[in-house]
């Protein structure tokens, strides 16, 4: 069983909270273009600072030598417009100013720290316990009783701001966290069949391990395949001039007769009528529907059609609805239909991975650290 928040009694102590707002940024000025997933952790936050718990946050910003790898101070403005509370930011992970600063705080009081990326340490890939006595633990974990990760869409990975304090400190999943983790279990053992999985995006190789994933294990009644996963299918069958990896060719084989193609597309970069037609036939026929990845370039005009009528049919269909990635988000919050789906994961890899049945390093250590 995970940890979560209701485990502990957080009034009035020191926690570290570690959330993912890792988020889409203007190339010239660096400003937040999108703050959702800020406002995905505001439950967590609030109900920690209703128990007037002091939060140290922690969190990252795009990768070393990427040019959206920037300081957390436009996030910390963002998140205290979102969040209603004031947020005291530090230019520092664990120096002595970051040190001073969590020395000074009152009850109540959250504290957003630099991001952690700019440390070495944390991008290194280690157990839990190795990651423990990583500086960054041991000098932040003192001045803590408690850890709560909420940052499910980074919770694939093995780095030291989300699992090295899991062995030093009592650690529980955020409120986030648990959401996430509750609907995906939901989806794989408890959803009404007939279950329809769609995939699309602009890649197809991690969507074909997903398909073989849920088509093996039977979690999956019918999948459609659009954008880059639909255009693989079609290469296999000879109808679209694409070089695909074997994999796909298996996995037609093994499974075509739960896989749904596109019949029709406009020059490749989105689905045509047809293909609209048909997938909205399978979508009536579902109980469960989960989507991830658009059907086409939906970022232009001219191949948006497609992405817009299935994700429309999605929303006024009657099935549990579930989708993830952040292009699917993306374009799911553009077309003005967040409250018309059950549930929509912040997860990309994390998801992927979560659907798959494959361990992820949070979630194991928070279970494998938990307290009696």
């Amino acid at each position: 069983m995970l940890p979560t928040m209701d485990d502990f009694d957080f009034r009035g102590k020191t926690v570290i909270v570690r959330v993912d707002i890792n988020s889409p940024l203007d190339p010239k000025t660096l400003k937040i273009l999108d703050n959702w997933r800020i406002k995905r952790i505001v439950p967590t936050l609030k109900e920690l600072k209703e128990k007037e718990a002091k939060q140290i946050i922690l969190a990252h910003q795009g990768r070393p030598g990427k040019w959206d790898f920037t300081s957390l101070k436009r996030h910390a403005e963002e998140l205290e417009k979102v969040l209603g509370e004031k947020i005291n930011f530090v230019d520092d992970v664990y120096g002595e100013k970051a040190i001073q600063s969590i020395k000074n705080m009152d009850k109540g009081e959250i504290l957003l720290l630099d991001n952690v990326r700019k440390c070495s340490e944390e991008m290194e890939k280690k157990s839990a316990e190795e990651h423990s006595k990583a500086e960054m633990v041991q000098k932040l974990s003192p001045f803590a009783n408690a850890f709560v990760n909420d940052a499910f869409a980074a919770a694939h990975r093995a780095q030291c701001s989300l699992i090295g304090f899991i062995p030093v400190l009592p650690s529980f999943a955020g409120r986030l966290l648990q959401e996430e983790v509750e609907m995906v279990q939901k989806l794989l053992r408890q959803a009404e069949r007939p279950r329809l999985f769609i995939f699309g995006g602009a890649k197809y190789q991690n969507a074909m391990e997903v398909m073989g994933s849920l088509l093996e294990k039977g979690i999956a009644d019918k999948i459609i395949a659009g954008g880059m996963p639909g255009n693989a299918f079609l290469a296999v069958l000879g109808k679209m001039d694409m070089e695909v990896e074997p994999a796909v060719k298996e996995l037609w084989q093994k499974h075509k007769e739960k896989i749904i193609t596109p019949v029709d597309t406009i020059d490749g970069k989105d689905i045509g009528n047809e293909s609209i037609k048909l997938f909205k036939e399978e979508i009536e026929k579902a109980s469960s529907i989960f989507i991830s990845g658009p059907m086409g370039m939906f970022e232009e005009e001219a191949y948006k059609r497609g992405t817009e009528e299935i994700l429309r049919a999605i929303a006024s269909s009657s099935a549990f609805s579930m989708a993830g990635g952040g292009h699917t988000a993306a374009a799911i919050r553009m077309l003005g239909l967040e409250k018309d789906f059950s549930y929509i994961s912040t997860g990309g890899g994390a998801l992927e991975k979560f659907l798959m049945g494959k361990s992820l390093p949070v979630i194991d250590a928070l279970i494998k650290f938990k307290r009696a």
